[in-house]
């Protein structure tokens, strides 16, 4: 049997007086699509800089499709992709120049026209890296991390400034990999990206790891803790509607128009809930019942303050 694509037990990082990584367990299975996810400063970035191979280890035991990423880098950088954040290209270099650059580098490459056409970037071959547009400058990261046919991709945000058809493309693209047994390490702050890919979810802050499953085994761990959901005009007054509700009910504005009652819901909250709308003159539309989705657990876990 062969040895997961990423093996990582009791993974310790300090910086001086700084521990960025704190104790991390995590395992990739081949062919699967992990997400690390976690505020600015949990220790993802570091975790993945040393699966990657960047940066040593103080403690613990890393092991990426069965190799030591430091010792032996030589042996396993040909067989992994790597997209960081930020793209990295020389800001002159035209677009198809940077793809087969790349390429020459790699044993079997992929066509680098055929990625290209595949990602949409047909149209901006001769364009320079520096006026490409985020999305496509972040799409060609990502052919650059696929055209060397990699065993194993690491994505550092790899839809940030996608319009959504370009991060819709990038994920079908994303579920061939899979489908062609490709593993895939990826960390985004987007929570609907880790629940639409993630065979599994590892939830990180304060560089440990807080919790890990399946995107549907960590929303229901949190079915005790129903919701409901509706939409209004912003600004509604969420105290106000929470009075109106039995002891230990929580309403939140979690997005602009968009509102959540937290608690036990049954028939009476509910129509409690549309007779105080009806009270105060709001329109409540597209309301519903259910359990938390991965974004409200997520903020459970780490809080909901903003972290710099």
């Amino acid at each position: 049997m062969s040895a997961p694509a990423v093996e990582i037990t009791g993974l310790v990082k300090r910086f001086g007086s700084v521990t960025a990584v704190d104790g991390v367990d995590l395992r990739l299975p081949r062919g699967a699509l992990l997400a690390l996810l976690g505020p600015n400063g949990a220790g993802k970035t570091t975790t993945v800089e040393i699966c990657e191979g960047f940066v040593r280890p103080d403690a613990g035991t890393v092991r990426v499709l069965g190799l030591d990423p430091v010792r032996q880098s030589a042996a396993l950088r040909p067989r992994i992709g790597v997209m960081p954040q930020g793209g990295g290209a020389y800001p002159g270099v035209r677009a198809e120049e940077m793809l087969r650059l790349v390429a020459a580098c790699a044993a079997r490459p992929l066509d680098p026209a055929w990625l290209l056409d595949v990602l949409g970037l047909d149209g901006a071959r001769r364009i320079p890296f520096k006026r490409l547009s985020g999305g496509q400058q972040q799409r060609l990261s990502l052919a650059c991390a696929l055209v060397g046919r990699p065993e194993l991709v690491f994505l550092d945000e790899p839809t940030s400034g996608m319009d959504p058809q370009a991060r819709r493309l990038v994920w079908e693209l994303l579920g061939a990999l899979r489908t062609d047994g490709v593993s895939v390490l990826l960390t985004t702050h987007l929570m609907e990206e880790a629940e639409a890919l993630a065979d599994t979810v590892v939830i990180v802050d304060n560089g440990r790891v807080i919790a890990q499953g399946s995107p549907t085994s960590l929303t229901a761990e949190q079915a005790d803790a129903a919701q409901l959901r509706f939409r209004a005009r912003s600004g509604l007054d969420t105290q106000l509607l929470a009075a109106a509700l039995p002891e230990g009910y929580l309403v939140r504005e979690s997005a602009p128009g968009t509102y959540r009652v937290e608690g036990l819901v049954d028939p009476q909250v509910v129509s409690t809930v549309t007779a105080w709308c009806a009270q105060h003159g709001v329109l409540a539309e597209e309301m519903h019942v259910g359990r938390r989705d991965l974004e409200e657990v997520f903020l459970e876990l780490t809080g909901r303050e903003l972290r710099t």
